[in-house]
């Protein structure tokens, strides 16, 4: 068994992604991601203040954890490419979450802007994570452009539906050469849990979080969910079957009586 995570030139000992958005406040975020366990934490570029100078400044408030700034807020390749060099420059990282969703109101992920923007962002020596859909094919297409994990959602953003793509996300766990991270849509440890059992490499989880009544031990539970599917995986599940089968030899006892 292996319970590291290597995604490009960064191993992770915890599988739980987390957010920054929707927290009440800048301390409740931080006490509930120290709670977490994340090594990977991502936050809008627009959130950030690079010059430090403001007081709620969000860096200054992030525990010790890599930063995955992401293009929330973008519509086109075009505005993506620009976001991410920004990202850089502001906040010192080639890594990014690259996010284009044009209608505001479902935040579905553009599949032929990500694509296209992929590509050019890893020709530029970015280390991409392309949020999208659960689509099999546009996965492998994003491998072979290069990304460095490919990040499906298990429902649209912020819904906290669970895993309502589940068989495309098996589709794309059982072909994936590159790690994959559930994202989006997981609204409860048990939605997390799963998601590892059925092989996922990592889970991203914000809203479920940030908006419970104690983000500080949802943060916990869906760190121990985390830690529980995975270990299940490993571990190997009882396939099901059709009829019932006696966990006792029962049916040879009574035969003996009779």
């Amino acid at each position: 068994m292996n319970p590291s995570l290597t995604i490009a030139d960064k191993t992770f000992t915890s599988r739980l992604f987390t957010g920054t958005g929707k927290f009440g406040s800048s301390s409740l975020m931080q006490e509930a991601l120290h709670a977490s366990g994340t090594e990977l934490i991502t936050v809008a570029l627009k959130r950030v203040d690079a010059t430090h100078t403001q007081e709620d400044d969000l860096l200054s408030h992030l525990p010790t954890a890599h930063l995955l700034p992401n293009t929330s807020g973008v519509r086109t390749a075009r505005e993506a490419v620009f976001a991410a060099q920004m990202a850089r420059e502001a906040l010192e990282t080639h890594w990014l979450k690259l996010e284009i969703h044009p209608d505001p109101r479902y935040l579905l992920p553009d599949p032929i802007e990500t694509l296209k923007a992929a590509e050019e962002l890893v020709k530029l020596g970015f280390v991409v994570l392309p949020y999208i859909h659960a689509d099999p094919v546009l996965c492998k297409r994003l491998e072979e452009v290069g990304v460095a994990a490919v990040m499906p959602l298990g429902a649209p953003i912020g819904t906290n539906k669970g895993l309502r793509t589940l068989d495309f996300l098996e589709i794309i766990i059982e072909q994936s050469t590159v790690p994959v991270v559930v994202d989006a849509g997981l609204g409860a440890p048990s939605h997390a849990a799963a998601a590892m059992e059925l092989g996922a490499d990592a889970v991203l989880v914000n809203t479920a979080i940030a908006v419970s009544s104690d983000p500080v031990r949802m943060a916990q539970a869906f760190k121990r969910a985390v830690e529980a599917g995975r270990m299940a995986y490993e571990a190997q599940l009882a396939q099901p079957i059709t009829w019932a089968q006696a966990s006792s030899p029962l049916t040879a006892f009574l035969d003996e009586l009779s």
